[in-house]
C-alpha cells in the first residue's frame, strides 16, 4: 500500500518535489495499546527550507499523527493488527519521501505475574491480566523453574522473570523469558552474573536492568543489564550506592530508580536511587523513602513511580504507597494506603494504571494473598480492588508490556 498524505493539509501552493526534505532515516516502531509510538532520524538534506515538522502514518488503515519531532505516537490503532509506519518531513515546499519502519503489533495493556511462594513450596506458576479491565487474572504457563523472590522486568513485546531462590532453598541464576501477547511456557533466556535472589529490576523499551540481590556474602552491590530482545547473560552494567536486596525499581524511557530494600546492616533503608538506562556507570543518590522498608513493590508511568507495601524496622509490614516524580530528584511523597499491611509483593502497570498482586500478611497468623489491587498513577489515593491472582502467593514478580519504560 502506497504512502497517502492526510486530508487537507500538507501539500502548499509552493509544492517543489525538489526541494522537499530527504526521507528520514532509523525508522522504528514500538508497539502500546491500540498505539506505536515511531522514533526516527533527520534527514541530514532538508531541501530548499528548514524542516517544520513530520508526518506519521500507519499501514494498514493510513491513520496519521504529526510532530515537531521524534518520536510521534500514532494513535486510534487496531490491537491484534500488524503495521508498518511510514514517516516524512516536512518544509515549507511540501513533505518529502518516506522513511518505513519494521512491522509492529499493538497489543491491549497486559500485566503478568510469576513464581513466588504459596501456602507450600514455590511456584512456577505465570497469571496474566488486561490492566485496562478489572477481574481475575488467568493462567499464562510456567516459568522453567519454580521459584521465589525473583524480578520481572519487559520490553512491549517480551516479560523476563529473573534468578530467585528454588524449591531447595538454594539461589539460583536463571532468567526466563515469554512473549507476553501470547500465553505459553516460558523459555531459558540466560544466567545472571552470580546466583542471587531478591534483586530488583526495571526495563527501557530496549534494556532491562537488575539491580543489588542476595548472593551469599550477604549482599551484593552489582547492577547487570541484558538486551531484552536478545538471549544471553547479563552483563555488568556497575554498582549500587551500598549491596542491598528485596528493594524495588521502576523506570521512565530513560531513567532506572531503586527504592527500600536490606543493606549490609543488615537494616532497612529508605535510600533511593538512579541510573541512566542507556549508560553504564554506578548509582546516583536520588531522595528517600518516606519510611524504611524492604520486600515493597514498584510500578510507573512514564513520569510518576510508585512504590508500596513492605516491611519495616517498627511494624512487621506497612500499606503505605509513595510516589516520585522520576525524572526530578527528591523525597518520596505519601500517595495513599494499599488495602491491607503487606510485604513480598509485586507490581506492574500502564501508563495510567498501577496494579499490586499477591503478598504475605499476618492475620494472625502467616497468609499469602491471591489479592490484587490498583491505583490510578497519576491522582494519588487509596488503591481499589482489581480481582484476584489464580494463587495465592508472595514474593513474586510481576512485568507488562506498557509500563512507563517503554
Amino acid at each position: 500500500m502506497s504512502f497517502r498524505y492526510p486530508k487537507g493539509g500538507f501539500i502548499s501552493s509552493f509544492y517543489d518535489p525538489l526541494e522537499v526534505p530527504n526521507a528520514p532515516t532509523s525508522v522504528s516502531a514500538t508497539g502500546g495499546d491500540a498505539q506505536v509510538s515511531v522514533t526516527f532520524t533527520a534527514p541530514a538534506d532538508v531541501g530548499g527550507s528548514a524542516i517544520t515538522g513530520y508526518v506519521a502514518q500507519s499501514v494498514p488503515d493510513g491513520i496519521s499523527a504529526t510532530g515537531s519531532a521524534s518520536p510521534i505516537t500514532v494513535t486510534g490503532l487496531s490491537n491484534g493488527t500488524a503495521y508498518t509506519i511510514n514517516v516524512a518531513a516536512i518544509n515549507s515546499y511540501g513533505p518529502g519521501p518516506y522513511g518505513t519502519s519494521g512491522s509492529v503489533t499493538p497489543a491491549a495493556a497486559r500485566g503478568l505475574f510469576g513464581g513466588g511462594t504459596p501456602s507450600s513450596g514455590v511456584s512456577n506458576v505465570i497469571d496474566y491480566v488486561t490492566i485496562a479491565s478489572t477481574g481475575n487474572a488467568t493462567d499464562f504457563g510456567d516459568l522453567t523453574v519454580g521459584r521465589t523472590e525473583v524480578a520481572g522486568c519487559s520490553s512491549s513485546s517480551r516479560g523476563v522473570f529473573v534468578a530467585g531462590q528454588n524449591s531447595t532453598g538454594s539461589r539460583i541464576n536463571v532468567i526466563d523469558y515469554v512473549t507476553i501477547a501470547s500465553a505459553g511456557n516460558a523459555t531459558d533466556f540466560g544466567d545472571t552474573l552470580t546466583t542471587v535472589y531478591g534483586v530488583g529490576a526495571c526495563s527501557s523499551s530496549t534494556r532491562g536492568v537488575i539491580f543489588g540481590g542476595n548472593t551469599g556474602d550477604p549482599y551484593t552491590n552489582v547492577i547487570q543489564y541484558i538486551t531484552i530482545a536478545t538471549v544471553g547473560n547479563t552483563t555488568d552494567f556497575g554498582d549500587m550506592l551500598s549491596a542491598t536486596y528485596a528493594g524495588a525499581a521502576c523506570s521512565s524511557p530513560t531513567r532506572g530508580v531503586y527504592g527500600g530494600g536490606n543493606d549490609a546492616t543488615p537494616a532497612r533503608t529508605n535510600v533511593i536511587q538512579y541510573i541512566t538506562i542507556a549508560s553504564t556507570g554506578n548509582a546516583t543518590d536520588f531522595g528517600d523513602l518516606t519510611g524504611v522498608r524492604a520486600f515493597l513493590a514498584s510500578c510507573s508511568s512514564s513520569t510518576r513511580g510508585l512504590f508500596a507495601g513492605g516491611n519495616n524496622n517498627v511494624a512487621p509490614r506497612v500499606n503505605v504507597i509513595d510516589y516520585i516524580t522520576i525524572a526530578s530528584t527528591g523525597n518520596a511523597t505519601d500517595f495513599g494506603d494499599l488495602s491491607q499491611s503487606i510485604e513480598g509483593l509485586a507490581g506492574t502497570s500502564s501508563s495510567t494504571r498501577g496494579i499490586f498482586g499477591g503478598g504475605y500478611f499476618a492475620n494472625p497468623g502467616p497468609n499469602y494473598t491471591n489479592t490484587i489491587e490498583y491505583v490510578t498513577i497519576a491522582s494519588t489515593g487509596n488503591s481499589t480492588d482489581f480481582g484476584d491472582l489464580t494463587v495465592g502467593r508472595s514474593y513474586l514478580a510481576a512485568c507488562s508490556n506498557a509500563h512507563g519504560g517503554l
